[in-house]
């Protein structure tokens, strides 16, 4: 599994920007709490020699799936979860994994580790509640 901030990273493709060189269809990992991104770890010597290239041929946009060959069955084996799934089942898988790792932080005493927990299950639970209120604010 991938982790940023003690949440597991959601697999999912994106649109990078190198310089002036947009890369289309980049395998990502994103962090469902601080939002922070990476490219996946084993394309991402590939994304830089491509990145490289175009912006030296001076290409304002590439289509990574154009020039790496496919590995897109092992890129999201690692992933608790993708970003086909429903918003809300990932927002409470984060906080069920996020509360396990709590209990772990507190048998070892951990206090430092407990208050990063705490801290990313209070973002969890806006973010739940963002979803809840989006659900039921929508005409039927």
């Amino acid at each position: 599994m991938s982790f940023c901030c003690g949440a597991s990273m959601i697999g999912t493709k994106g649109t990078l920007k190198h310089i002036r060189t947009q890369i289309h269809n980049v395998p990502i990992l994103f962090c469902p709490v601080c939002h922070h991104i990476e490219v996946h770890y084993l394309v991402e010597n590939e994304y830089e020699i491509l990145a490289e290239y175009a912006h030296g041929d001076g290409a304002a946009e590439v289509d990574f799936l154009e020039y790496v060959d496919g590995k897109d069955h092992l890129l999201h084996d690692n992933c608790v979860n993708h970003e086909g799934e429903e918003p809300m089942d990932i927002v409470r898988s984060q906080i069920d994994m996020s509360l396990d790792l709590l209990m772990v932080a507190k048998s070892l005493a951990d206090a430092e580790w407990e208050d990063q927990l705490m801290k990313r299950l209070k973002m969890l639970s806006v973010r739940r509640d963002k979803l809840k209120n989006k659900k039921t604010s929508k005409p039927v």
